[in-house]
């Protein structure tokens, strides 16, 4: 199919964000808006949003990529992804403004692209949200760090004949060894904190109710609950979510193997990755941005058959 692409600009706030739409030949019901990680903006990593957004207009799904305030085009004062709430809402709108055929979104974002996305869902409660595709997501902690370089990387030196061989005749540095007691001492300093923030994630209020319509979303307050930890909030937003979740993980990504320990430890996400509307993708040999060709690839034909399968139908 055919498609068009066209530049847009448009509100948040007292700001102006700039935006390229994918335009399908024929009207489009479904719509994704990508969300990018930081910092960054509406091109991504080699070209990556480019290219998705004009696979996917070509399939006769409209797309918008977008820059945050503060990021790429758009005017005002740069925020990160715990701050974007108020920014994907806009791009929403105008989404649906600029294409009144499309009634539903799904988000799709890469790192903290796809916290933002979840973020955004605990936020508002956005019904016209029917679906998130989330890449390699963001829940970095001192804790899920030093788990995840423990297990993945001094896991896997502490297995080779060569790091034994330089130590036992002193090739190895103290500043190594350091490294790992350090990551290990924060393991256990932040076990605790990590389970009192569960039970509080657990016992807390549920998600506050947002903005069901196609209009108007932009100018509600996005608060939320913002005392608890972000990677709480986004464990809320995922189990409360009613649409359709597909994860994608690459197999070489610190990112990637750091969201996996912290949700197999942190009671908050227990069983979240195994709920029927999840849909969950490994790319053992993808790196974060999925920078070759042949990783970029299996995206796109992963998030187009998923969009098509499950969140169209």
């Amino acid at each position: 199919m055919s498609y068009s692409e066209q530049a847009i600009d448009f509100c948040c706030a007292h700001d102006t964000l700039v935006g390229v739409l994918g335009v399908p030949e024929s009207a489009a019901s479904l719509g994704v808006v990508v969300v990018v990680g930081g910092p960054q903006y509406r091109a991504g990593s080699h070209r990556q949003f480019v290219l998705l957004c004009r696979a996917l207009a070509a399939a006769g799904i409209a797309t918008l990529r977008f820059d945050y305030r503060g990021m790429g085009d758009s005017s005002g004062e740069h925020r990160d992804f715990s701050n974007a709430s108020a920014d994907i809402a806009a791009a929403i709108d105008a989404l649906q403004r600029q294409l009144p055929s499309v009634t539903r979104v799904c988000l799709w974002g890469l790192c903290d692209g796809a916290s933002a996305a979840l973020l955004y869902c605990q936020d508002t409660g956005d019904r016209r949200v029917s679906g998130l595709c989330l890449l390699n997501p963001w829940v970095r902690s001192d804790a899920s760090l030093a788990r995840a370089q423990v297990k993945h990387y001094y896991g896997q030196r502490l297995r080779q004949k060569e790091f034994w061989v330089k130590l036992l005749s002193g090739q190895v540095a103290g500043a190594a060894l350091a490294g790992l007691w350090r990551n290990l001492r924060a393991m256990g300093a932040s076990a605790s904190a990590s389970a009192s923030a569960s039970a509080s994630a657990s016992a807390g209020p549920s998600s506050p109710s947002g903005p069901s319509g196609a209009s108007g979303a932009s100018g509600n307050a996005f608060g939320g609950d913002r005392q608890r930890p972000f990677q709480q909030r986004m464990a809320q937003a995922w189990q409360g979510f009613g649409g359709q979740v597909l994860l994608l993980l690459s197999g070489d990504d610190y990112t990637a193997k750091e969201f996996l320990e912290y949700v197999a430890m942190d009671k908050a996400w227990a069983g979240l990755l195994d709920q029927a509307h999840v849909l969950r993708c490994d790319l053992p040999q993808a790196d974060h941005t999925f920078s070759n060709a042949q990783a970029r690839s299996q995206v796109e034909a992963l998030t187009l058959d998923w969009l098509q399968s499950r969140v169209a139908a």
